[in-house]
């Protein structure tokens, strides 16, 4: 064991707590049991069996309130690892789930027995024909789908609230449609094609000419059943109209019966099962869809009305104008939407009885978008709207950003009401459909029922197409209160299929939660036809067993789980998954969520229980060394969730006092530690260079094994020579900002083979040539950003230097009164915002007086308006840093890229490098798993610049692609520079 590696037991949960009921019993804490494990791993390799009960742990919940832990875990990389899975099952008897986002709200991504991973590997896009369609692997978002579509001015038709999340194999296998499909654009009516594996192993592409001959040769039975289901329902005109019927309002509760009547062979029938199934009848492995116009001319308005049901009765008045959204929203969802940034703080008072219409036009160009305008305003003469707070306006807007925050409250209204819940409830997510025409009087009835009930519940919904959402909140724990839950779901389920012969599932599929109901909606015949489909088709029953299916009346009312009390900063997490697709170890070991569940299983153990012992093991590498620490989860969770802080304090827990007491001194003495470094910098590129990299590396890779992996960083080749030992001269009389150049800029140079100036060089060369002087002072060495010590949770050395740099700054500003111009991004946001709780109460009021600016925002505001450019290259390559994400910088880099370069390519996976400071050379391992599908997508083009705004993210790219990435200034710097044509940038 490393000499200083930190103890398992720091990272237990504090205090006293009993066990509970639903906790990971005992004989689980060795993970998967033989020979389940051993058969598997012979079969599939080691890499690809997640056995450790940690493993078992964090894939055993989703979105909804449910929790299953699954036997073992399997990575699959391909259609072939699919089949043996498959193949494995049926020899075995055993049962098997595939699971890919997570983001289902009703269990439809648990298993008990084998478990699947289909999102790791089976993420891609392919656009054809222009845009009208795109092939996509069921891994891929629906946001990164419509990121490739949108320079073809198409999107995908579906378009759930939790597109950012969730992914294609989910959103067709649960039939998904979201603000805007309806009956019309959801992935039932816009499927061109399907590639699926069937439970026996039969691969079916639904778009490949011979599929039906095919499919007869490998599975006549299958089809002959198919065909005979076929014509037992087209023999039935009662049925056949029922079954019209039900899918001409929004419906995905069981399977879709209109298939045998829309399809008229096997592979056709199948194409239409499929949809919808929750992967009880195969795994789709590849989705072609028909695209439908993006239509980017927009007007909105979020109009308030004194009740809910005075809102609904306005839905149909819009739908006639010709609205394309009409998103209905509660009173508690409104409140509870505060808590989303850039929602206004006054929504919190607002009345309980208020309710909202989120209204969209989109039209193809501006004569549409008039043409929509003045229909609206002649909907809203007759109107009668409320304005309970100040910010609300009731008029309908074309501005971007406004329009954007309305959107970001309204698909925030799981988590946001879900993080508002009291502590340690579960929470249940319901949506159904009823006639629009009659959605007031479900709005009416369904707060009744709840009132009855004793549930407090917030509505949200697609109203345009009498679909309503509902959450519950209850604590599993507790008997009496699963009872109630049970008594609600009963009688909630009675009321939309006996009053309003509604669908108890509109977009969001059976699930464990309606199964039991199902039934009751379809009636016993075409029940009993759904249960003769699964057995046609998967006969052993090996797929997704009870998710859609079954006969338990009180099925739903089985695993659900608790959820314990943890640390303050996690406590909210309702387990949505929204934080996954940006985490930088989410390939790699765990993400925001799963460290979450981790956390709540901890605590669900008697204190050192053999599976508490084990997931301690496990969860200071898995959990706390490996998060990146960029907090970019807390951007897309929304509730804001900041998991990357609960990690920088589990690392503070970790440390001894004597650690705590040297990373103190460091910031007291950071002059000679800026030295240092900087010398350490230049011996060691020189050893590197005279004697090769890796023999630096076998040094510290030794060093590492006897003191500690987290604290001793790795030689990388990418790693630069050191930078000059002194700044630029500059004068203070005259300037017109003061220039902080960040300590990773002091300590590391640019990239092997720069030529030209170093990034301080550059900064100072621009200000002159726009003629905006900046100053950098000379005792800027030996003062910090404090982010060194922030992310890896020194807090007493985080203390000391936030104090100091806020305390500098002041003096070097006069009061606050010229900009602190700071030269990377992370420093930025460091002294922006990341030292403010660290402050002593005078030194807060001295930094609420300073005015922090990122060095690409003051050259893109102030500078380049001043500046010629005198030469652009052809094409660049831009990566967005975390910390400008933070910011809301990333415009502002753009605009200085596009003044240097024709070109401009945001990659569409650029996200967090997770480079991190210096984590990616303790755990280089991290940042090549974060930027791998970044990479991968420039392989294969050259681009005549590499950029980015942060010194160590550029280490990281270059480390990922094999370029040399510098800053945006450096390449704005050669644009504008006064001289040849021909200036080399290496």
């Amino acid at each position: 064991m490393p000499l200083l590696e930190p103890t398992p037991q720091a990272l237990r949960p504090p205090g006293l707590r009993a066990p509970s009921p639903d906790r990971v019993p005992d004989r689980l804490a060795d993970g998967t049991p033989e020979p389940l494990r051993g058969e598997l791993t012979a079969l599939l390799g080691a890499d690809k069996v997640l056995w450790r009960i940690s493993d078992l742990v964090r894939y055993a919940s989703d979105a909804s309130p449910y929790r299953f832990v699954p036997q073992v875990v399997v990575v699959a990389e391909d259609i072939d690892d699919v089949s043996a899975v498959l193949s494995y099952a049926h020899g075995k008897g055993r049962e098997v789930v595939f699971r890919a986002a997570g983001t289902s709200l009703n269990g439809q991504a648990q298993g008990e027995d084998i478990l699947v991973d289909v999102r790791r590997h089976w993420a891609g896009v392919e656009v054809l024909d222009g845009g009208a369609r795109a092939r996509i692997r069921p891994g891929t978002t629906v946001a990164r789908a419509n990121a490739a579509l949108a320079r073809y001015g198409r999107v995908l038709g579906p378009d759930p609230a939790s597109a950012l999340a969730c992914t294609i194999g989910g959103v067709v296998a649960n039939n998904a449609s979201g603000m805007t499909a309806g009956t019309t654009r959801n992935s039932y009516r816009t499927l061109a094609s399907l590639t699926f594996v069937l439970p026996g192993g039969t691969v079916v592409d639904t778009g490949d000419p011979r599929a039906d001959e095919d499919l007869r040769h490998a599975e006549p039975r299958l089809c002959a059943g198919l065909l005979a289901l076929k014509a037992e329902i087209e023999a039935d005109p009662e049925l056949t109209a029922r079954i019209r019927a039900k899918y001409e309002i929004k419906n995905t509760n069981g399977y879709r019966l209109d298939a045998f009547l829309d399809g008229s062979t096997p592979v056709e029938i199948l194409r239409g099962l499929m949809v919808g199934s929750e992967g009880t009848f195969g795994f789709i492995s590849e989705a072609v869809f028909d695209t439908v116009p993006l239509e980017r001319e927009l007007c909105t308005a979020l109009l308030f009305f004194p009740t809910l049901p005075a809102a609904a009765a306005a839905v149909p008045l819009f739908g006639r104008a010709g609205a394309l959204a009409v998103e209905l929203i509660d009173g508690n969802t409104l409140r509870a939407s505060v808590s989303v940034a850039g929602v206004p703080a006054d929504w919190a008072a607002l009345p309980k009885e208020t309710a909202a219409l989120l209204v969209e036009f989109r039209a193809a160009d501006e004569k549409g978008r008039t043409a929509y305008e003045r229909a609206a305003a002649e909907v809203l003469a007759g109107l009668e709207l409320v304005a309970p707070v100040a910010s609300v306006t009731n008029e309908f807007t074309r501005d971007a950003r406004t329009i954007a925050g309305y959107w970001k409250a309204r698909k925030a209204f799981v988590a946001a009401v879900g993080g508002a819940r009291p502590a340690g409830t579960t929470l249940i997510t319901e949506d159904f459909a009823v006639p629009p025409a009659r959605l007031a009087e479900a709005c009416e009835a369904l707060l009744a029922l709840q009132r009855e009930h004793g549930f407090d519940a917030a509505v949200a919904g697609h109203a345009a197409h009498g679909n309503l959402h509902f959450l519950l909140a209850f604590d599993a724990s507790r008997p009496d209160d699963v009872a109630r839950y049970a008594a609600f779901m009963d009688a909630f389920c009675r009321l939309t299929v006996e009053r309003f012969d509604g669908s108890l599932k509109a977009e969001h599929a059976t699930g464990r939660n309606i199964a039991p109901f199902l039934e009751l909606e379809w009636g016993p015949k075409a029940t009993e036809l759904m249960w003769r489909t699964k057995q046609v088709i998967d006969p052993d029953g090996v797929l997704a067993p009870r998710i859609v299916l079954d006969r338990d009346p009180e099925a739903h009312l089985r695993g659900l789980k608790t959820i314990p009390r943890i640390e303050a900063g996690g406590d909210p997490c309702i387990e949505c998954g929204f934080c996954e697709p940006t985490c930088p170890s989410r390939d790699l070991t765990t993400t925001p969520r799963q460290r979450i569940v981790l956390r709540r299983e901890m605590t669900r153990q008697p204190v050192g229980s053999p599976v508490e012992e084990a997931l301690l093991d496990a969860y200071g590498y898995d959990a706390v060394d490996t998060c990146a620490g960029d907090s970019t989860c807390a951007l897309d969770c929304p509730v804001g969730i900041d998991t990357g802080a609960l990690m920088r304090e589990l690392r503070h827990r970790r440390h001894s006092a004597r650690e705590e007491r040297a990373a103190a001194l460091a910031a007291r003495h950071f002059t000679a530690v800026e030295s240092s470094a900087r010398l350490a910098v230049a011996a060691a590129r020189t050893i590197g260079d005279r004697l090769g990299d890796r023999a630096l590396a076998r040094v510290t890779g030794l060093a590492r094994r006897a003191v500690r992996p987290d604290l001793v960083p790795e030689w990388l080749p990418e790693i630069p020579g050191a930078a000059a030992r002194t700044l630029p001269r500059t004068r203070r009389v005259g300037a017109v900002a003061v220039y902080y150049p960040a300590c990773v800029n002091r300590i590391f140079g640019e990239p092997e083979g720069h030529r030209g100036p170093s990034l301080p060089q550059a900064l100072v060369a621009l200000a002159t040539r726009a003629r905006r002087p900046v100053w950098i002072p000379d005792d800027v060495p030996g003062t910090c950003c404090a982010t060194i010590w922030h992310s890896k949770g020194y807090a007493e050395g985080n203390a000391v230097m936030a104090n100091k740099i806020v305390e500098a700054a002041w003096g070097w500003t006069a009061g606050g009164t010229l900009p602190l111009v700071v030269d990377a991004s992370s420093c930025t946001l460091g002294i922006a915002r990341e030292v403010v709780p660290y402050l002593t109460d005078d030194n807060r009021e001295l930094h609420a007086a300073l005015t922090v600016v990122d060095s690409v925002v003051w050259a893109a505001e102030e500078l380049l308006p001043r500046l010629t450019v005198l030469r652009r290259a052809r094409s660049a390559v831009l990566h967005p840093t975390c910390s400008m994400r933070h910011l809301g910088d990333e415009p502002q880099l753009r605009a200085v890229a596009e003044a240097c370069a024709d070109e401009v390519v945001v990659p569409h996976d650029a996200g967090c490098c997770a480079f991190a400071g210096d984590r990616g050379m303790l755990h280089q391992e991290l940042t090549g798993s974060a930027t791998a599908r970044e990479a991968a997508e420039l392989t294969g083009r050259h681009f005549d610049a590499y950029l980015s705004a942060n010194r160590m993210c550029e280490i990281g790219m270059e480390r990922a692609t094999g370029h040399g990435y510098v800053s945006v200034l450096l390449e704005l710097e050669r644009a504008t520079r006064p001289g040849p044509e021909c200036l080399r940038r290496s």
